[in-house]
């Protein structure tokens, strides 16, 4: 039997457009939690680095980029615990923030790899070039990588009814078929 025909071809498409709707729904979450740790992250890197007569970490922009991440990182996890990901957080906190700053440490790493190419390899060492290669492109590789990681390994807990919360019961499938 196919898909289709056990599923019935209307409560495919519902099944689909609301577990697409579901996805967005969550992607749009963690864009705005995203965008805060951003900020964030971009702002405490600057001003590690930039800020006053004798910055901080002047002249030490890996030692400025993973301070800021690290910052950024627990802000992060606090938004995508209790919003973006609230149906389907573990209920050990610890084992779950173990989790998500081994997938932010992958993630700074790739962005900390595109900075330390570009400052070091190919020499552009400006302000701009650093927040373009750390903040732009490394932040767009590590971020795609997060929310993979997120979704996969890290926020991946069902209670009762969360999963149907996210993904779609499938006892409305079932229903919805009986019906028509």
């Amino acid at each position: 039997m196919t898909l289709k025909g056990s599923l019935g071809g209307s409560s495919l498409m519902r099944w689909t457009r609301s577990t697409g709707l579901a996805l967005m729904r969550q992607l749009a979450k963690f864009g705005v939690v995203g965008a805060c740790a951003f900020v964030i992250d971009v702002s405490l890197f600057n001003i590690l680095l930039y800020a006053g007569d004798s910055p901080l970490l002047a002249g030490q922009p890996l030692w400025a980029k993973v301070t800021s991440s690290a910052v950024a990182t627990v802000a992060s996890w606090l938004g995508n615990r209790f919003w973006t990901f609230r149906h389907t957080r573990r209920p050990q906190a610890l084992r779950e923030l173990a989790l998500f700053i081994v997938m932010c440490t992958i993630g700074l790493g790739l962005s900390l790899l595109c900075l330390a190419i570009s400052h070091y390899v190919l020499g552009f060492q400006s302000a701009l070039a650093d927040n373009i290669a750390a903040n732009v492109v490394g932040l767009a590789v590590g971020t795609t990588f997060r929310f993979w990681a997120y979704r996969q390994l890290v926020f991946t807990h069902a209670g009762d009814d969360d999963i149907d919360a996210v993904h779609g019961s499938t006892a409305e499938l079932a229903a919805s078929e009986t019906r028509g």
